[in-house]
């Protein structure tokens, strides 16, 4: 081996010992950079790397999410539970919910709140708070501008713990949305405010106008209280409420769920509006006569019979108010009318109530050929009024039933003379003397062979009736005026002045029923004393709807009565016609029912009341002074 290849061994050996060397600072620097990225764990005070850091940390992380889950998932159970409950309370027996509900409001006094408030101050009705803010919001969006309003839940739905979504039913079937969101309410607890409202229940809200995000205008309550409560389980959208005989026995809660039920009384309250506005234009005195009578005068009916105690005698509820109407015309007040109840004992139909409102007007030195022309100007001004138009549209079957009839009250309406139209009907000349026993006769073997049924007594004026009411009223269905009476009908109607045994009166039918009945008044004392002692007689024969005669409204007479129209209008046919109804029950707000049940079991439900009465009722002071009314009321 050579020098040269000995150095470069040593050299190589030189290098390798160099790099032996080298190797060791390159390890220890490696162990400080190693060092410098040991970091401290700030829980266990370790030090430990990043990526060890971070691992535990996630760790952590899942551990504390796992709680909040838990806690998510016993929310949204108790949440599944509430919702249970509340559809379960839906689904449980009435009895068992208003007596759930009762305890629940019980507790409530027991705890010092009063349940019922005395007042609630809103500041406008549901109608005009729609009115005044539903076009001056844009979506999403919600005024700072406080209003307070109050009405009845309808319905109710949440979308989760803080957001609940009302239906809100205010005056004239007025709705809104309530929009109650957690974010708007500064009134104590929200969940506290809204756990215990249920459907049917009255509440006040303060809040603020606005549209959600879809659009829907709403109010976003800032505060909302239960002002009243509803005891019974409302009918949903899927029962109803179509049961008549609930409906009508229970008219609130028809008026609750039915919507249509309060427009039909709406076209009622337009119909007597227009009467008396039509009346008073014309200088009539809106005036009241006595309800209980010492002889129910004024039409033919069988009367109701009552007991005055103190007088111990038997009196009438009226039938009409007529004698004491023309009576204030021979006192001076030559334009009177009155509108309000009439009592007539009679059959219970689709067209006839034993209770119903009347309009009868009297107005001095005029006939029936003026009150012909004002009763066309009356019923065609409010027909125009309601509809726009003098056709309307009629259901004879029934709203769900396709038959349509046009109506047309366009003037002049049609007339018929009641004997003539008759005679040409039958194809028969009636004897000149009417109230002969001739004329009764040959009504009675015409109703025979027409197969008119006439029940006993079967006198002139009654077989009379029936045949007009088989022949001539099926030809009224728009508006026609069946003319000139027999004297015989009419015992204080005046006679013909051109046609013998006739009267000067009408009688107004449309979709074949009487709507209005008027002629020019009977004002000779001594005839009206003659026509009275016939019906008399009328009435010893058995017809219980005679009149009878009364000597007070005689010797009114006897002062003078100039000469008089009267007439009279029914107020709930005109309804179901123009309400397009076929039910005289639907325009009465409490027509006349058969009893529901028998006596034992009505005593038993109300005995039922009573326990729930005390059980939600604490006594005060107050209460157990008895009546507000004093003794003589």
């Amino acid at each position: 081996m050579c020098i040269r290849d000995r150095v470069s061994t040593q050299s190589t050996w030189g290098f390798m010992v160099e790099k032996k060397e080298d190797v060791k600072p390159v390890v220890e620097k490696e162990d400080k950079k190693e060092e410098q990225k040991l970091v401290e764990d700030p829980e266990t005070k370790e030090m430990i790397s990043k990526n060890e850091l971070k691992r535990r940390q996630k760790k952590r992380e899942k551990e504390k999410k796992k709680p909040k889950k838990e806690e998510g998932k016993g929310k949204e159970e108790e949440k599944k539970t509430k919702g249970k409950e509340k559809k379960e309370e839906e689904e449980m027996d009435p009895r068992l919910y208003l007596e759930n509900r009762s305890k629940w409001i019980a507790e409530l006094k027991t705890k010092g709140v009063n349940p019922y408030p005395h007042k609630f101050q809103t500041t406008m009705q549901v109608s005009e708070f729609i009115a005044k803010y539903k076009d001056k919001t844009e979506k999403d969006q919600f005024l700072t501008e406080e209003v307070a309003i109050a009405g009845r839940i309808m319905s109710m739905r949440s979308s989760g713990a803080k957001l609940i979504f009302y239906d809100l039913k205010g005056d004239n079937n007025t709705h809104v949305q309530v929009f109650a969101n957690a974010a708007y309410h500064k009134d104590g607890d929200f969940k506290a405010a809204h756990e215990n409202i249920r459907r049917g229940d009255i509440v006040g809200i303060v809040g603020f106008p606005g549209k959600t995000k879809p659009g829907e205008f709403s109010i976003a309550p800032k505060s909302m209280v239960q002002l009243s409560y509803c005891l019974h389980m409302l009918p949903t959208s899927v029962t109803k409420l179509t049961n008549q005989e609930t409906r009508y026995r229970q008219r609130y809660l028809d008026l609750i769920i039915n919507p249509n039920v309060s427009s039909i009384f709406k076209v009622r309250q337009h119909i007597m509006h227009s009467v008396r506005e039509f009346l008073t234009k014309r200088g009539f005195m809106e005036v009241e006569t006595p309800i209980l009578n010492m002889i129910p005068g004024g039409a033919t009916a069988k009367p109701f019979v009552t007991h005055h105690n103190d007088l111990n005698i038997n009196m009438f509820m009226r039938v009409a108010p007529e004698l004491y109407l023309k009576m204030l015309v021979v006192g001076g007040l030559e334009r009177v009318f009155e509108m309000g109840k009439l009592f007539r004992n009679e059959g219970i139909d689709k067209t006839h109530n034993p209770e119903f409102t009347s309009c009868e007007f009297y107005m001095a030195y005029a006939d029936f050929n003026d009150l012909i022309k004002m009763t066309e100007e009356l019923l065609s001004e409010m027909v125009f009024s309601l509809f726009g138009s003098y056709k309307i549209k009629f259901h004879p079957e029934g709203k769900d039933k396709e038959k349509v009839v046009e109506i047309d009250f366009k003037p002049p309406f049609q007339r018929l003379s009641m004997i003539e139209s008759l005679e040409k009907e039958l194809g028969v000349t009636f004897p000149k003397e009417l109230e002969s026993e001739e004329m009764r006769l040959m009504l009675e073997k015409l109703c025979t062979e027409k197969n008119v049924i006439c029940p006993a007594p079967r006198t002139t004026a009654r077989l009379l009736d029936k045949l007009v009411g088989e022949f001539l009223e099926p030809k009224c269905l728009n508006p026609t005026f069946i003319m000139e009476h027999p004297q015989l009908m009419s015992p204080l109607a005046k006679y013909h002045r051109s046609k013998p045994g006739l009267t000067e009166r009408f009688e107004l039918f449309i979709n074949f029923k009487e709507l209005v009945n008027a002629y020019t008044e009977l004002n000779d004392p001594k005839r009206q004393l003659e026509c009275f002692q016939k019906e008399m007689k009328a009435r010893e024969a058995g017809d219980e709807e005679a009149q009878m005669i009364d000597d007070n409204f005689i010797t009114a007479l006897q002062y003078g009565l100039p000469p008089t129209a009267g007439w009279g209008m029914g107020i709930d046919r005109l309804t179901m016609l123009l309400a397009d109804v076929i039910n005289i029950q639907e325009v009465i707000l409490f027509p006349a029912m058969k009893p529901e049940t028998s006596q034992s079991i009505q005593l038993s439900h109300l005995m039922h009341l009573h326990q729930i009465c005390l059980l939600y009722t604490s006594p005060s002071p107050r209460d157990q002074r008895g009546s507000r009314m004093p003794s003589s009321a």
